[in-house]
């Protein structure tokens, strides 16, 4: 019952939120209508809105506002470079004779690691109620992520590796005067190749903007905005590699140098424990890059996260009309970096 509470007040802070102030989506960014669209907003009134979805929309055209359609698809292109966190190391490893599971190695330690990686998606979206849209994530994409290994010895690893995504997400609007404002989240689920179990990244984007509405064609407009973005993973992240896949080649011609760190470290500078866990599962793993064995297979769990949960965006949408939206939105304050570019199209249900 308590929980029925609370969602039926939220919808009704909703509710409240579109037909007491106005919907972000409306053409006008205050109530007070200029002349120039009077003619527009008059005819919106007379609108006789026979459609499934929204929700309500009947009552937003007899309001003057003017929603979008109610369906549409977009598809997306993203890049983004962030810094991870590691913590909770453990490794094992698999060859044609030793089956070594994983084990935690607790004195590893990291120093900046980073995920570069780009992603494709198509967004099916609709708008139950006029401020609020529900919608689905389908994808895929690449990731690389490099970490550097800075003790016991320093060691380097770049990792890169197909992904396919899938999720849902939800998105509330409203506003306030001329300023519109929206709150979206989605969950995603990304599987990577080399990984046992997928992703689930939490986003929640915040947005506050304006929209300017063109002169002779009030269907038309151009909108800015800034906001905020929260990004968190689960995580538990395991799986296994080849350790060719892991380790790039200029490591490997290095490796006469990380074999004689790695003992040097072993014999002067770790302690009776880290021995006893270093002979169980580390110095296994250096023989064979000792070796050159790229074939050997190296499992490994963790815990992943990201460095900064929130970065700043900025953004801007062209809609040439009420089928056609551009959207291209950049993150660049703070650690997390990305670009966002996207095409959108809507149509009547």
């Amino acid at each position: 019952m308590k929980k029925f509470l609370v969602r039926t007040t939220y919808c009704l802070i909703l509710f409240l939120l579109f037909f007491g102030i106005k919907n972000a989506n409306a053409q006008y960014a205050n109530t007070r209508i200029k002349s120039k669209h009077e003619v527009y907003t008059d005819s919106l009134k007379q609108v006789e809105y026979n459609y499934i979805f929204p929700i309500f929309g009947q009552g937003a055209y007899r309001k003057g506002f003017d929603i979008p359609y109610p369906v549409g698809l977009m598809a997306n292109y993203m890049w983004m470079r962030q810094n991870l966190l590691f913590d909770n190391m453990q490794l094992g490893l698999k060859t044609d004779n030793v089956d070594i599971p994983l084990t935690p190695v607790e004195f590893i330690e990291f120093g900046d690691n980073l995920n570069t990686s780009y992603a494709y998606n198509v967004r099916p979206d609709i708008w139950i109620f006029p401020f609020l849209n529900v919608y689905g994530i389908f994808g895929g994409g690449q990731s690389k992520t490099e970490v550097n290994l800075t003790a016991p010895f320093p060691l380097y690893s770049k990792v890169e590796q197909g992904l396919r995504t899938a999720g849902f997400g939800v998105m509330a609007a409203g506003g306030v005067g001329p300023v519109w404002f929206s709150v979206d989240a989605n969950w995603t689920w990304s599987k990577p190749e080399l990984l046992d179990k997928a992703v689930r990244v939490n986003v929640l984007g915040i947005r506050v903007g304006h929209t300017f509405v063109f002169k002779n064609k009030p269907d038309r407009n151009f909108a800015l905005w800034a906001g905020a973005m929260s990004m968190q993973m689960n995580t538990e992240t395991s799986g296994e590699i080849k350790l060719i896949d892991a380790l790039p080649p200029e490591t490997w011609e290095r490796k006469d140098e990380i074999v004689l760190n790695y003992y040097d470290w072993y014999e002067n500078v770790a302690t009776p424990a880290q021995k006893i866990v270093a002979d169980k599962v580390l110095t296994p793993i250096v023989e064979r890059i000792d070796a050159a064995d790229g074939e050997s297979i190296v499992r490994y769990g963790m815990d992943k996260q990201v460095l900064d949960r929130w970065n700043g965006t900025i953004g801007g949408q062209f809609q040439l009309n009420k089928r056609w939206m551009f959207r291209s939105e950049a993150g660049l304050i703070g650690n997390r970096k990305s670009f966002l570019i996207s095409v959108n199209y809507r149509f009547l249900l």
